[in-house]
């Protein structure tokens, strides 16, 4: 049984007609008489009583349309929705990023993917780089905005580089500053009491590789914050502590970036390496990537992937 045989059988009903429903159909009248006639064969009964002049619905027939109906609407439905998902008049997109990137790119980003694709419905999970990777293993997300580098034991990503952001030092406005100078250095942390971010953060493993790395390891006087908690605990006076300069320039803390090359990190756009993101998300992929909505984040903070850091 083929749709093109349920909608030729529907016209048919509804014109008690061969050749008016051929028209309709726009189709040639024995072409629709032969495929009535292959559904019945099918179906093992007539459809129609054909007399001269004079075509009826047989039992069969009237038990059919119904269900022939309900078949071809939602054989329509099916059309439409698809059509409406693939013009990007509906659709999902589930977006992971870092607390840092949610309130300062993805707003932004949102926003502009709003208004070109109201109908997209747009879910966002917030979370250190590790979690979000996870997300993308297990397919709870599409895509995610993640920091380099990804977990060498992860599940098998596709990313791109998206941008550089530069890392700053912020501490309480109303304590000493961290250094004289205007500028610090890493090892300039060395005995500076440290608020760190919990475990599964990118940052926080950036922070304690630059560390280390100088030769020391850093005064942790509260760890196991989130970005809001971290912000909190540095403007209670409890430590300093290692941020990306979109956070820092939204906190009101006291800000006092690396003396030059400096800290920075690396934000990428990842996905399942196995399966294709949605239309949706391949679309918030492309605005990423070329359509400039990082422009107005990214200016005067850090580069765009490709430019000298």
């Amino acid at each position: 049984m083929q749709l093109h045989q349920l909608r030729y059988f529907a016209a048919v009903a509804d014109t008690r007609h061969f050749t008016r429903a051929a028209e309709r159909e726009h189709v040639a009248q024995p072409s629709l008489s032969q495929q009535i006639r292959a559904l019945e064969r099918e179906l093992g009964t007539e459809l129609f009583h054909r007399a001269r002049g004079h075509v009826a619905l047989t039992d069969a027939g009237e038990a059919l349309l119904p269900l022939a109906r309900r078949i071809l609407a939602d054989a329509d439905t099916a059309r439409r929705e698809v059509q409406e998902v693939a013009r990007l008049r509906r659709g999902r997109v589930r977006l992971g990023a870092t607390p840092s990137l949610c309130v300062g790119l993805v707003p932004r980003l949102l926003r502009t993917f709003h208004d070109r694709y109201p109908g997209v419905e747009l879910h966002i999970t917030e979370g250190g780089s590790q979690d979000l990777v996870r997300g993308l293993g297990v397919g709870e997300l599409d895509l995610a905005l993640v920091i380099d580098p990804l977990p060498a034991r992860g599940p098998a990503l596709t990313s791109r580089e998206l941008l550089r952001e530069d890392l700053v030092v912020v501490s309480a406005p109303s304590g000493p500053p961290p250094v004289a100078t205007g500028r610090i250095t890493v090892p300039d942390l060395r005995g500076l009491p440290m608020v760190m971010f919990r475990h599964g953060y990118g940052l926080r493993e950036l922070t304690l590789g630059a560390c280390r790395s100088a030769g020391f390891e850093p005064r942790l006087a509260v760890e196991g914050g989130e970005m809001d908690a971290v912000l909190a605990l540095v403007g209670a006076g409890l430590g300093v502590a290692v941020v990306p300069r979109m956070a820092a320039d939204r906190s009101g803390l006291r800000i006092t970036p690396f003396t030059a090359p400096g800290l920075h990190r690396t934000v990428s756009v990842a996905h399942r390496g196995d399966v294709s993101p949605p239309r949706a998300a391949r679309e918030l992929q492309r605005l990423l990537h070329e359509d400039g909505a990082l422009d107005g984040e990214a200016g005067g903070q850090g580069a765009r992937a490709g430019a000298v850091d």
